[in-house]
């Protein structure tokens, strides 16, 4: 796993077409902003867990 760094206000690109923004930091809870193609699929890791044990 890579492991980044950032503080309010910088981000991180993946791929060219994806940016995860960090929106605000409060706490021990940080807020992203995630920028990415309509076409790609973007959940938090519950809800995907969700998705995925309702389709086996």
């Amino acid at each position: 796993m890579l492991v980044l760094s950032r503080k309010k206000n910088e981000s991180i690109v993946i791929n060219n077409d994806i940016t995860i923004v960090v929106v605000e930091i409060r706490g021990d809870k940080v807020r992203l902003g995630v920028e990415a193609p309509r076409e790609v699929p973007v959940h938090r890791r519950e809800v995907y867990d969700a998705i995925q044990r309702s389709q086996q």
